[in-house]
């Protein structure tokens, strides 16, 4: 599955530097760099109609999203979100960098990383989140198996079995007992049988002088 995870956001980033390091010509002299957050917001929601600012709102956290989805596969358990959160914002400010000093027509925006990287925290918080605690769970090796796969629910699917010649450790312990007993009883029966068929000294009585 982290083979699959890991070329499924290859082909994501793929698809992202289609969409955003694309030239537009069209925005050559509208688009400009916005370094404070919650401008680009407000210029939607005065200037865009409400389909035009859930495209821009929508589309961006879509791009998000995956990373949310796909990151917590193939990053470790500790401090998972933190983790995806990071590599997001990271990405995407690499993306508007490039947009910014290479692309025609298209400019650095702060507000598109924080959206951005809150759809990947929305992907990660409903789905992301269960996919990676369930891979994880699968993938580490069960203490009771040893297969190296940790079934969920009551038990094991697969029980180990017992080697050839040795038997569980739970069968040890009621075998062992009756065996010491046994042992016992039989050494105190042999003891008290030598006892009763070993031959009585006689003591000679010392003969009185004439």
């Amino acid at each position: 599955m982290a083979i699959v995870a890991f070329l499924a956001l290859v082909a994501f980033s793929a698809v992202l530097a289609r969409l955003t390091l694309t030239p537009s010509p069209a925005s050559e002299g509208i688009a400009g760099s916005n370094l404070r957050p919650g401008a680009s917001l407000r210029q939607y929601a005065d200037t865009y109609s409400f389909a035009g600012a859930c495209k821009q709102v929508g589309g961006n956290l879509l791009l998000g999203a995956p990373f949310g989805l796909l990151l917590p596969v193939l990053v470790e358990r500790r401090m998972r979100m933190l983790r995806v959160l990071v590599v997001t914002a990271l990405v995407m400010v690499l993306v508007e960098l490039a947009q910014g000093a290479l692309v025609e027509g298209r400019a650095f925006d702060v507000d598109d990383v924080l959206l951005n990287t809150a759809g990947a925290l929305i992907a990660y918080a409903l789905i992301g989140r269960l996919i990676g605690r369930r891979y994880h769970t699968l993938a580490e090796p069960s203490k009771r198996t040893g297969m190296g796969i940790k079934f969920p629910g009551n038990g094991p699917r697969y029980r180990s079995r017992p080697q050839a010649g040795k038997a569980p450790a739970g069968q040890k312990k009621t075998q062992q007992k009756p065996q010491k007993k046994t042992q016992k009883k039989t050494q105190q029966k042999t003891r008290q049988g030598a006892q009763k068929t070993a031959p009585k000294k006689t003591q000679k009585k010392p003969q009185k002088k004439t």
